[in-house]
């Protein structure tokens, strides 16, 4: 019987073997990218991710792709890019999503067999495990990113400030929180008059997004603004050995643009490796008595070699001038959600948001007056250990240019030291078109900290 291309495509993909069982915590957290230029290359399992209103759609849309010979070229960038912006390279091969190496696909593929498309989950709330597919393994897929990227600016460098810490020891674990701007916004709404648009593009972006995640290899990541969670976030870190959790917001931004990927939300992912799942709670939350478009995720988890519990959040609370008292509310309602989950301090407890509030905000005071006993972890890169970052957003729109500090990791201080925190760009690196950029792919700066526990069960919280 004559088969079609598609047909030896899925017959193709059947045939790919299953990839070895690579375990993140073997790597080290401190591997530097020496060089976007890889040889040999890694081909194809990033190339589809694309916008789409469902997994299935995506799919079909790659294996008709998978018959046609892939691009040659990139688009070229507009004239209307900002004066002064780093020149688009110059085009370059692009991978088809339907070569038949592509690990990632065929993961997808049994991915699409086994589990509902998005438009089965109308709340947009999704927890998943993939067990039983193929794991994929992070160095491989962190040169497919880097491969994909070669062509772009290299990679602004950062470091790690403070005390370098023994990964092997079961009481030391890595936190990272970033608002990762949400693709519908980023193209549709946010208008970031000095980046761009061919800067934003999806089909670049998401590899930054994603070579910014491996290369730090978190054992708890906590994502705002993210709309590509089913096609691309939740396929690939499950596939990595994270566990994932996704809320929406009710009325998501994003929907009003047009070609949108859905809501954006809220994201949780912890490593199962070194963490297992307790309890899972998800709060839509409120000011005073009125409920808002903004959510939390707070799940309780225990560490595999220690027997240790403990509790992570992620949040997200209103942005813009004017909502003070709200934001306020958000997080008071917040704090009483988490003194539950909680049980009154007694679990230690790690926050990580965009608050959308600036240290002099009360919002911000009433975090750091809370009865859980928090601190804001990004202070010790200060020289007192007493004051905020300068910024940690820095961008430029039509009313202007704003460099705020609105991101934060909180955590309990009797029960865990931050021992490193990774260095914010300098002002030369971001350049005077700020974020995003072709080197950069949000207005927020990641935050990511190295905890160890206190290894005294008994000291009080």
């Amino acid at each position: 019987m004559h088969q079609g291309s598609a047909g030896r495509l899925c017959s193709a993909l059947r045939d790919v073997p299953a990839l070895c069982a690579s375990s993140l915590r073997q790597q080290s957290h401190h591997s530097p990218v020496r060089s976007r230029a890889l040889s040999p290359p890694v081909r194809g399992s990033l190339a589809g991710f694309s916008c789409c209103h469902s997994l299935a759609g995506w799919l079909g849309e790659g294996l008709a792709k998978a018959a046609s010979p892939p691009a040659t070229s990139s688009p070229p960038v507009s004239a209307g890019g900002a004066a002064g912006s780093p020149a688009r390279p110059p085009p370059r091969a692009v991978c088809s999503m339907g070569n038949s190496t592509s690990r990632l696909y065929s993961a997808l593929a049994k991915t699409l067999s086994s589990t509902a498309a998005i438009s089965q989950h109308p709340d947009y709330l999704e927890e998943s495990e993939h067990g039983q597919l193929d794991p994929l393994d992070p160095k491989d897929l962190l040169e497919e990113c880097q491969v994909a990227l070669q062509e772009r600016p290299a990679r602004l460098h950062r470091e790690f400030v403070g005390q370098t810490i023994d990964f092997s020891s079961p009481h030391t674990f890595r936190v990272m929180q970033w608002n990762i701007l949400a693709q519908a916004l980023g193209e549709g709404k946010d208008n970031f008059v000095k980046c761009p648009l061919e800067a934003l593009k999806w089909e670049e972006r998401k590899y930054l997004i994603l070579e910014e995640i491996l290369m730090y290899r978190p054992d708890v990541l906590c994502l705002q603004e993210v709309d590509h969670y089913f096609d691309t976030f939740q396929p690939l870190l499950s596939r990595l050995g994270y566990h994932c959790t996704f809320l929406a917001k009710p009325w998501s931004p994003c929907l009003d643009v047009e070609r949108n990927n859905g809501p954006d939300g809220c994201a949780f992912f912890f490593l199962q490796d070194r963490f297992q799942l307790v309890s899972s709670a998800k709060f839509r939350l409120s000011a005073r008595t009125l409920k808002t478009n903004q959510v939390a995720i707070a799940e309780v988890l225990q560490c595999k070699e220690t027997g240790r519990v403990l509790c992570f959040a992620v949040t997200h609370l209103k942005a813009r001038s004017g909502w003070e008292r709200f934001r306020l509310a958000q997080g008071t309602d917040l704090l009483r959600n988490l003194e539950s989950v909680t049980q009154g301090a007694q679990i230690p407890l790690v926050i990580c948001g965009d608050f959308n509030a600036e240290p002099t905000e009360e919002v911000y005071k009433r975090f750091a007056s809370s009865s859980l006993n928090l601190n804001s972890a990004y202070k010790v890169l200060s020289d007192d250990g007493e004051t905020e970052p300068p910024y940690t957003t820095w961008k430029i729109r039509p009313t202007g240019e704003s460099c705020n500090t609105l991101d934060y990791i909180w955590y309990s201080q009797h029960a865990l030291k931050v021992n490193a925190a990774l260095s914010l760009l300098t002002e030369e690196q971001i350049g005077p078109n700020r974020l995003p950029s072709f080197n950069y792919p949000s207005d927020h700066l990641s935050l990511v900290c190295d905890f160890s526990l206190n290894i005294d069960p008994d000291r009080l919280l």
